[in-house]
């Protein structure tokens, strides 16, 4: 059923958004595979909190542009693409980026 909604759930943003934020997700995706969004200690390229600096400047951008329908909509992409480890870890890294409060 997910499948489903997933082909007729519109991307939350505005047209002329759509490649940007695309190639932000991709970006997230390459984020997740290569370094996660978390990491044990903190240093390059993760904040002093152990979280990852571009995954949480991508999530500001996100919240730009579509606020936060389009960081859910972003966050549900991850879950579906890289499973559920990941994205409970993107959760944690987006705590305090823009409206994201979870």
């Amino acid at each position: 059923m997910e499948f489903l909604r997933d082909l007729i759930t519109p991307m939350p943003c505005p047209p002329e958004k759509k490649p940007e934020v695309e190639n932000l997700l991709q970006e997230l995706y390459q984020i997740g595979k290569n370094d996660d969004y978390l990491s044990e200690r903190p240093g390059p390229p993760f904040n002093g909190q152990a979280r990852h600096m571009r995954a949480r400047a991508i999530g500001k951008r996100l919240s730009e542009i579509g606020g936060l329908d389009l960081m859910v909509y972003a966050h549900h992409k991850v879950k579906r693409k890289l499973g559920a480890n990941l994205s409970s870890h993107l959760e944690y890294a987006w705590i305090d980026v823009g409206p994201w409060k979870h």
